[in-house]
């Protein structure tokens, strides 16, 4: 089972997820509207993501989808 880490910094309102371990050869997407894309710069897989500028209750995460067995749902 996948281990999902979750950092909030509420000094820089900095959220960082991480789906996969943090990479030494890391490289980051701007995406727009202030999410950041991290990617594993040999492979290209993506591995986290950050919102700048996060507040609790922020809208841009008002659901998650989550996908097991090619099933997704919101929750």
């Amino acid at each position: 089972m996948a281990q999902i880490k979750i950092y909030y910094e509420p000094e820089t309102e900095l959220l960082t997820v991480f789906w996969q371990p943090p990479r030494k050869n890391q490289i980051a997407t701007e995406l727009g509207n202030g999410v950041i894309l991290i990617k594993d710069e040999t492979t290209g897989e993506p591995i986290g993501m950050e919102l700048l500028s996060y507040r609790p209750r922020d809208n841009r995460l008002d659901a998650v989808s989550v996908e097991i067995g090619g099933l997704a749902g919101i929750y």
